[in-house]
């Protein structure tokens, strides 16, 4: 490689002597230094050309590419292939940078000048928007590292892929957004760009995943004032066009999230929704809006409430329509004292009336002997139910299955919290997972293999798993995510031996095998509905 000392020109610009022109021999790279940067240079039938030399892929050397006659040059590495007129990539993903050049009196100069902010800022967010739309994982990667070096804000990422997806969600708000805000929690607290940057791309790529060609679907345009009654009783009845000209009333009236929360929450607890996803997706909107800012937050509602009307509403099939009558059957008066040991082993009828019992003790008291239940539980899944493989649909419940018990139970809390009058039902919730869950528990739990000898550490322990998961699948490094930064919030309301437990159980969680294909059990699942069909 040639290091070239900068010659001076009368235009004090940033064009650069770079060589002579008789140093370049036709169809082969002539590699140089210019201004600290390598730049390879080419004399084509089209004229000099002149191009980063390293690939925007991988980094190999472009000098050591193969130039066609039509001025394409390839990266033998893995054939990526660039126009060097323009950069463009004709087979791969990034765009190439390439330098003008002129001849003046038989020398090759080449501008470096860095291009505007502007110019760097939409090629990258182009470049991220192809990534994103062709699930290109280490593109995406490459793409915010490059916003990091241009010195932007790496949280319009997040910003740009809220708007590029919020519409292709068919069904609403997915684990992406939930996870979004989890990895935007941690995200602000790594100390150093690589973790950052491990968090941004989690987000998007999981984003990508969950949106991938999928086409936009149209909501309403309708606008109504918004009315929190109206609202409630929209969702209830289904009524999406009703509900989304609400909020769209809302916002056009200058509404903020805290003027919808109280009506998003009631919507999300008026029903044991999709085992408590909607209510936890309502506590991941408002983080996302209040760090990202309100251009988020008309994408984010939309595609909340979508979520909320089509989720599925377990409180109305048989085994859990108990709910209902130990919610009307809440009355304060109830005088068992609420413990973790209540619930143990109790299915979910007997869960829900348990629970009914306790009402007149504070609601923190049975909330966090209900979280401790739901943690126990974790500690306690028998692990055999993954290898078992004549059961019915009924019994397909897994480690997600359990962690649910302690992330909606984080959600619980911030929301009741916030409004107190929505309690029984977030209890009463708790305690269908619990119940749920508790025919899938060994009788004996084993805490001490999993008690951790320092809280703290075996925190930063997890963390950092979190942060190199090694998982293929978005849906199980994101469970791995939610469910440790949950623990990590409620370990707060505990005392320290019950804080253990709770760590104990998401360790356990993290620590253990976890089948996700059931291959035979599919196949036994599936010739069992194709007989009954027949009968």
């Amino acid at each position: 490689m040639t290091t070239i000392k900068e010659k001076t020109v009368d235009n004090p610009s940033d064009w650069q002597y770079a060589l002579p022109l008789t140093d370049l021999e036709q169809g082969s790279g002539k590699l140089v230094r210019i201004a600290g940067q390598q730049i390879v240079l080419f004399a084509t039938g089209e004229g000099v050309r002149a191009c980063a030399n390293r690939c925007p892929h991988e980094g190999y050397p472009l000098s050591e590419g193969s130039l066609s006659s039509v001025c394409v040059l390839t990266c033998n590495w893995h054939n990526w292939k660039f126009d060097l007129n323009n950069g463009d990539n004709l087979l791969g993903g990034d765009r190439l940078r390439v330098y003008p050049v002129e001849i003046r009196n038989g020398e090759v100069w080449v501008d470096v000048a860095e291009l505007p902010f502007e110019v760097r800022y939409r090629a990258i967010v182009e470049g991220l928007r192809d990534a994103f739309d062709d699930y290109s994982y280490d593109r995406m990667g490459r793409e915010i590292a490059r916003l990091f070096g241009l010195n932007a804000d790496p949280l319009d990422v997040l910003r740009l892929v809220i708007e590029w997806s919020w519409q292709r969600m068919e069904y609403g708000c997915t684990h992406a957004y939930a996870g979004m805000a989890d990895w935007l929690l941690l995200y602000h607290e790594q100390a150093n760009d690589e973790s950052r940057l491990v968090c941004l791309v989690e987000a998007v790529s999981h984003t990508a995943y969950d949106v991938l060609r999928e086409p936009d679907y149209a909501f309403t345009h309708e606008v109504i004032g918004f009315d929190e009654d109206a609202f409630v009783a929209a969702v209830e009845r289904e009524d999406e066009n009703a509900a989304v000209a609400g909020l769209r009333g809302g916002i056009r009236d200058g509404l903020g999230f805290a003027d919808f929360e109280l009506a998003l929450t009631r919507a999300a607890l008026a029903h044991y929704h999709d085992f408590g996803h909607s209510l936890i997706y309502v506590t991941k909107a408002r983080y996302l809006i209040e760090k990202l800012g309100e251009s988020v937050m008309g994408p984010l509602l939309l595609s909340l409430v979508r979520s909320i009307l089509y989720a599925s509403r377990e409180d109305k099939i048989p085994e859990f329509r108990e709910y209902a009558v130990q919610l009307e059957r809440w009355d304060g008066k109830g005088e068992h004292i609420p413990e973790a040991s209540l619930w143990r082993g109790l299915g979910i009828g007997k869960a829900l009336h348990a629970t009914a019992d306790c009402s007149q003790s504070p609601p923190e008291s049975i909330y966090q002997a209900l979280l401790m239940a739901n943690a126990i539980n974790l500690l306690g899944f028998d692990m055999a139910q993954q290898d078992k493989v004549h059961v019915p649909v009924s019994g397909n419940v897994g480690w997600l299955d359990f962690t649910h018990g302690l992330t909606f139970a984080s959600a619980v809390y911030e929301q009741c919290s916030r409004f107190p009058q929505l309690w029984p039902q977030g209890l009463l919730q708790m305690a269908c997972f619990s119940g749920r869950n508790a025919a899938f528990t060994q009788s004996e739990i084993d805490i001490e293999s999993w008690r951790p000898q320092r809280i703290e550490q075996k925190l930063r322990e997890l963390i950092e798993r979190v942060l190199d998961h090694g998982q293929g699948e978005h849906i199980v490094s994101v469970h791995l995510l939610k469910t440790l930064l949950a623990v990590r919030t409620e370990m707060s309301h505990l005392n320290v031996a019950d804080a253990e437990i709770l760590l104990a159980s998401v360790t356990r969680f993290f620590d253990s095998p976890l089948k996700r294909r059931q291959v035979r059990r599919t196949a036994y699942q599936s010739l069992q509905f194709a007989a009954r069909e027949r009968a």
